[in-house]
């Protein structure tokens, strides 16, 4: 499936570590540098291609916490293509986003919230988990806005790193960042390479 014309795109440069050999681009945490970022790597237009930069499609590899609760709980070791994005921290309902890509993986869909906050936060995460989302991470509706934008088909995989409560802590995502970008790249091998 990738071809010259995908753009893969990791948030943290740790969860890139397992794709040194792959090209991507990393964008920086939260919505700021996510939508920055893409929009830059996508604004060039190249004059011989119709498409945003010669880009066909964006796919998007990273981690994300668990939110869903009881039949809603996500599986921290299973890969999941995101098919709807919110925002959770702006004071106003937004509008979900579906990612225009291609669903690969139609038995493992979900929500996801989005918010420039690390949630490790009991009561954030029932908030969250309310607005109808099984995921949370930082930069998912930022790339989904941009690719909107530029009319680029998106694909959002991301795999649970933690249950993004109160017993998470940041130096504990910071060793397993490392294990679950091992994971993505299988499924980017199985799945997408």
């Amino acid at each position: 499936m990738p071809n010259n014309s995908t753009l893969l795109v990791f948030a943290h440069r740790d969860e890139a570590t397992a794709f040194a050999d792959v090209a991507h681009i990393v964008t920086g945490v939260g919505k700021i540098n996510a939508a920055v970022s893409l929009a830059e790597a996508l604004g060039a237009r190249d004059p011989k291609s119709e498409t945003a930069n010669g880009v066909d499609r964006v796919v998007v590899l990273g981690t994300a916490g668990v939110v869903g609760e009881g039949q809603h709980r996500l599986d921290l070791n299973t890969v999941y293509q995101v098919t709807g994005a919110v925002q959770h921290d702006f004071s106003l309902p937004s509008p979900e986003l579906r990612p225009a890509g291609e669903v690969i993986l139609p038995d493992h869909t979900t929500t996801i919230a989005t918010g420039d906050v690390f949630v490790k936060n009991d009561a954030q995460r029932a908030h969250i988990h309310e607005l109808g989302a099984a995921l949370v991470d930082m930069e998912t509706y930022a790339f989904a806005s941009v690719c909107e934008r530029f009319n680029v088909p998106l694909q959002v995989f991301k795999i649970p790193s933690d249950f993004a409560d109160s017993s998470t802590t940041d130096e504990e995502w910071d060793t397993i960042v490392f294990r679950k970008s091992e994971q993505l790249r299988e499924f980017w091998d199985a799945r997408l390479a």
